[in-house]
């Protein structure tokens, strides 16, 4: 049998509708092949533990991970307020499941209980990838990566890929969820242990490029950034974006704080130097408060230095979800695998906002580069991928994709 994902898509009247119905049409794909996980993505409109317990039902009770969203995407289609759902059924792969509550109020302990509850060894299974799904309001995106594949390694003594994002609730901002079998929890983190017997091959790629001088953080606390070279941050930020600002036809001065986080913060972040000389991780300004200070999705230590980045290109945002595609197969094909079964996408509900209507073109992008291949995934309110050896694996505005190869 192999891997094969299959996917399914729907907007019933209500959640249990739009899940059996998104159920059916994957399994309908699958055809006899067995369900040994169900990965769901629901729109915020739904009752999330109907989507849930209509998805378990019509699988069979198969090991259930999932989030709320903030937008919904197969092969076939771009969709919001709807249910996703991909059916993964393998001899390659061994799936576990696990979910831990309070990562905001200890990350580490979370963690730690979630590791206990996943097998150290599977034998014959030797590749260990995480699809690690979290709060996507929780503000510890960073954090939680950075803990999760220290500790991982250390617990299961091999390296260990992460990769998955932040639930969302379609841009509302108010409260995200995750699913793990049958619980639906807020304030947590839901993680699904792939054990294969081959590699999976992940990549990552934002279409922003650099615009500022390099500035350094001089007073911060958590996730607010509250000085950038000794001055107020929003000062800083609205300086040095003034003149890509202006060149867009926009009067900074005459926008409400709403159209300013939509125009000026969405559009132009702070972008981290990474491992790789020349690449940033973005970090997305979430808020101007009143202090002039900024939130961000995840915490900014102090001291660091940064460039704000530009992402109002369109055509670099569109091309950066190809390109991801691009460094995953050069990954795989490097390791001997030339054909695939199925692409997993966390893709940032941001990069839904910067394109608007075109959005759909990004999707194509992956549709291009791996022709005929199921595709599920969702906009998210942050990324993770970390490979081994790297000190940093959460991102914003930035498409993250998980690779199956196909073993013949």
């Amino acid at each position: 049998m192999g891997t094969k994902l299959a996917t399914g898509l729907s907007k019933g009247e209500n959640g249990a509708v739009a899940a059996k119905e998104a159920v059916l049409q994957a399994k309908k794909k699958l055809g006899k092949g067995r369900v040994d996980l169900s990965i769901v993505y629901s729109s915020s409109k739904y009752d999330y533990q109907e989507v849930v317990d209509a998805v378990r039902k019509a699988t069979n009770n198969a090991p259930l991970v999932g989030a709320s969203s903030a937008g919904e995407f197969t092969e076939e289609r771009v969709e919001k307020g709807s249910v996703a759902v991909g059916l993964l059924s393998s001899d390659d792969i061994k799936i576990f499941t696990a979910l831990a509550e309070g990562i905001k109020q200890d990350t580490e302990a979370a963690i730690k209980e979630i590791a206990a509850k996943l097998p150290g060894n599977v034998e014959d299974y030797p590749y260990f990838t995480v699809i690690f799904l979290i709060d996507g309001l929780a503000g510890v995106g960073e954090e939680i990566a950075i803990l999760a594949s220290y500790i991982f390694e250390q617990v299961f003594n091999r390296k260990i890929k992460l990769i998955g994002g932040c639930a969302g609730d379609d841009m509302r901002f108010e409260k995200t969820f995750v699913f793990s079998n049958d619980i639906v929890a807020t304030n947590a983190a839901s993680m699904c242990l792939l054990a294969s017997r081959m590699p999976l091959f992940t990549a990552v790629k934002h279409g922003h490029t650099p615009m500022s001088k390099p500035l350094r953080v001089t007073k911060a606390k958590s996730n607010v950034v509250y000085e950038i070279d000794g001055r107020s941050a929003w000062e800083v930020w609205k300086e040095e974006t003034a003149e890509a600002v202006k060149k867009r036809g926009i009067d900074i001065e005459k926008l409400d704080k709403s159209s300013l986080i939509e125009l000026v913060l969405g559009n132009y972040e702070l972008g981290l130097p990474s491992e790789k000389e020349g690449e940033y991780k973005i970090r997305l300004p979430l808020n101007i408060n009143d202090d002039g200070s900024l939130s961000f999705s995840c915490g900014i230590a102090e001291g660091s230095v940064f460039r704000i980045m530009d992402g109002s290109d369109t055509n670099n945002q569109i091309n950066a979800a190809g390109e991801a595609v691009r460094i995953a197969r050069h990954s795989a094909e490097n390791e001997g695998f030339l054909d695939f079964t199925g692409l997993l996408v966390f893709e940032c509900g941001v990069r839904l906002m910067l394109l608007g209507d075109e959005f759909y073109k990004s999707v194509e992008q992956y549709k291009k580069a791996l022709p005929d291949i199921p595709i599920l995934g969702f906009e998210t309110y942050g990324e993770i991928r970390m490979e081994p050896g790297q000190f940093s694996g959460f991102h914003n505005t930035t498409s993250v994709i998980l690779l199956l190869p196909k073993v013949d």
